[in-house]
């Protein structure tokens, strides 16, 4: 009985888990369309990441399909996907999309050939559950279709032949890899679970539409805007029939609404619905948002003025003089247009920020922009005498628009923030980025006190009380940011900040490694030791917690420990390991740990989801699965499966000089006094082998 209480544990704990099952079918659409069915059914507690999620090391891997060219058949658009769970993550900082129990996705393909064919490619995914992480895993497939005899070959341009397709295909599909698990097949014409397109009432749409609704309000207080009020209700006003006036004026504030949502409809259907992945992590869009926002911050301080073309607004304000329901939709288009050096950069920030999501968002967020713009000409239009309390145009409209150029010049540095974390450019770290923000904002405060002052500014003889109120609130975000600077989490701007990894000058992290270095000495002249032999290998990308040294190569480690004499602790872990954060944040943050980690062990962090490229003298050929494994994530979790028999990350290997274990390895748990006695009792067995 006493081995069996041993054993079991081990044998439960070391198992590589599989919570996520793939069947695929097809499902035939029309003559020359098929649909393409990629089913995951999800054991519970797991569940399986969306496609549209932050990657790392901002999130977890997302899921992604490939799929092999050829001249048989096209894509029709991108992968569609179900309505995901939305929640937010306190590890990463985001609201995350996935997916329990059942997902179906669909890929609509055109066929277009005659003779049998196959679909082939492959997906990959990540699937957590409360506890654990699993590393990302690739998934090949292949769709066996038969091609449609019917098809008629003709003349294209170049002289050679093209098939025009009327597929006629089959249901059957081969799986392609030994790691899939039957499900139950879909048969033709069954419903899937797909969302084709349908509204995404979720929560994410709803703040969209409420920060939209509200950059319409602000954008009604700049001097393009504030003053055409009162303009516009004269218009109405000569109407002598009342409910023909407030009829036109109904018509007048739809008209302006519809305008802008067909601005973000046109952005909707030009990106489409997964344009996601390429806006959020190549450079090229990034890049070019934060330049966009930087072009709209310059004009709202007075750089210059963004105008459309004279004879345009011309055309649109004669045609507006022809009354009617007619003149009321060219009174509403000429206000866009003249109104454009002030709402184009705020419309601009608002479709720049929602283009990277679904279909829906940039629709929503001109829908509340529009909305809240138009309802001030409205009702002012319904009811003229409100016109009596509104306060007078004046210096205070431009003061509104150079506090909106500051604010855009703080969040335009989001997308600056992200290319250079992808691609590791290392320009804008945290503290750069905050220091920015601390000078923007301190800038505005400086302002809204009156202590600067732009081209276009009026006099300020004295503040209001209601300026003074926002100066106040602006000076106490400023304070609430300066502690960041020496390593304060900050936590009510995580989302918006780069890692903490990426701090250069931490002093907690320095006052924390003196204490645990130096024994909390005072006064000694005691130098620390380095815990490296040489440059660990991938240094320069990927890091360690809490300031502590060690490699990212698990050959190189072994070598240290020989050298020094020391076990090899093993950190299986990964840029999208939510618990590995976790586990880092709140176990080996304990100064008892952290001591350990620094002074008894040799560590080394395999990363089981980076995408570096080995030099091709470092592929391996894997005896698990037979694939050739090219990138640092995947020799790893490779390594993971082939010699422990998991792949859940955290996992904690201790090692002896041999590379043999010294102990039973340790997964995800929170108690810090269970960790401590994983690793006294590693040391332990150390001591006790070289004995």
């Amino acid at each position: 009985m006493l081995v069996l209480a041993v054993v079991l544990p081990v044998l439960s704990s070391a198992q590589v888990l599989k919570p996520v099952k793939w069947n695929f079918s097809t499902k035939q659409i029309s003559k020359d369309e098929v649909q393409l069915i990629f089913t995951a059914t999800i054991d519970k507690p797991w569940h399986l990441y969306s496609q549209d999620v932050p990657p790392p090391p901002d999130g977890p891997v997302p899921t992604s399909f490939v799929f092999e060219k050829s001249a048989d058949y096209k894509t029709i658009g991108k992968v569609k996907e179900p309505k995901a769970i939305e929640e937010y993550d306190n590890q990463f900082q985001a609201t995350l999309k996935y997916f329990a129990d059942k997902a179906v996705f669909t890929q609509n393909i055109k066929v277009l050939s005659a003779k049998d064919f196959k679909i082939t490619g492959y997906l990959e995914f990540m699937c957590c559950d409360d506890k654990q992480c699993l590393a990302p895993e690739t998934v090949d497939y292949e769709f066996n279709i038969k091609g449609n005899p019917e098809i008629v070959a003709v003349a294209a341009p170049d002289g050679n032949q093209k098939a025009v397709p009327e597929a006629n295909i089959t249901d059957s599909v081969k799986p392609a890899s030994d790691t899939l698990v039957k499900a139950d097949t879909l048969k033709t014409g069954e419903i899937n679970q797909v969302d084709a397109g349908g509204m995404d009432k979720n929560a994410s749409l709803w703040t969209l539409f409420f920060f939209s609704f509200l950059a319409g309000l602000a954008a009604i207080l700049t001097p393009c805007v504030f003053p055409m009020i009162p303009m516009t209700v004269t218009f109405f006003l000569k109407e002598k029939d009342k409910v023909k006036a407030k009829a036109q004026a109904l018509f007048y504030g739809i008209s302006i609404i519809l305008i802008y949502t067909v601005i973000g409809t046109l952005v909707a259907v030009t990106l489409g619905a997964n344009f996601a992945n390429f806006l959020s992590t190549h450079w090229i869009p990034n890049v070019l948002f934060f330049l966009i926002f930087m072009f709209f911050a310059a004009s709202f301080l007075g750089m210059f003025e963004i105008t459309l073309p004279s004879w345009m607004i011309n055309k649109s304000d004669a045609q507006a003089d022809r009354g009617g329901i007619i003149g009321s939709f060219f009174m509403a288009f000429t206000l866009v247009l003249v109104s454009f050096s002030c709402t184009g950069p705020i419309v601009g920030a608002i479709l720049v920020a929602s283009a990277g999501g679904e279909v829906l968002e940039p629709i929503i967020g001109m829908l509340g922009f529009s909305l809240a713009f138009a309802l001030p000409f409205t009702l002012f239009a319904f009811f003229p005498r409100w016109l009596n309390n509104m306060p007078k145009s004046g210096g205070w409209l431009n003061s509104v628009k150079v506090v909106l150029g500051f604010i855009e010049l703080a969040l335009g540095l989001k997308f600056l923030s992200i290319a250079d974390q992808t691609y590791h450019w290392g320009i804008l770290d945290r503290e750069i980025y905050l220091a920015f923000w601390i000078i923007i904002f301190t800038l505005m405060g400086f302002y809204l006190l009156g202590k600067l002052k732009f081209s276009h500014d009026s006099d300020l003889k004295f503040i209001s009380v209601p300026r003074l109120g926002m100066a106040i609130v602006t000076f106490t975000f400023v304070a609430y940011m300066i502690p960041g600077m020496f390593g304060a989490p900050l936590q009510a701007l995580s989302g918006y900040l780069p890692p903490q990894a990426t701090h250069d000058f931490d002093l907690n992290k320095i006052v924390r490694d003196n204490i645990q270095v130096y024994g909390g000495s005072s006064g000694g002249s005691e130098e620390k030791a380095s815990a490296l032999c040489d440059k660990p290998l991938y240094g320069d990308i990927l890091h360690l917690p809490h300031g502590l040294e060690g490699y990212f190569d698990y050959e190189q480690a072994l070598a240290c420990a020989a050298k020094q004499q020391k076990p090899v602790f093993i950190d299986f872990t990964g840029h999208g390991c939510v618990n590995c954060r976790e586990m880092e944040a709140r176990v080996w943050s304990d100064p008892r740990v952290l001591k350990k980690l620094r002074e008894e062990f040799i560590i080394v962090a395999l990363y089981v989801d980076d995408k570096t490229e080995l030099p091709e003298s470092e592929w391996i050929t894997s005896a698990y699965d037979g694939k050739v494994k090219k990138t640092i994530g995947k020799k790893y979790a490779d390594y993971q499966i082939s010699k422990y028999n998991i792949n859940a990350q955290p996992y904690y290997v201790l090692l002896d000089l041999k590379g043999e274990l010294l102990v039973t390895p340790k997964a995800y748990d929170l108690d810090v006094e269970k960790f401590i006695e994983f690793l006294d009792n590693g040391l332990a067995e150390f001591k006790k082998r070289q004995q």
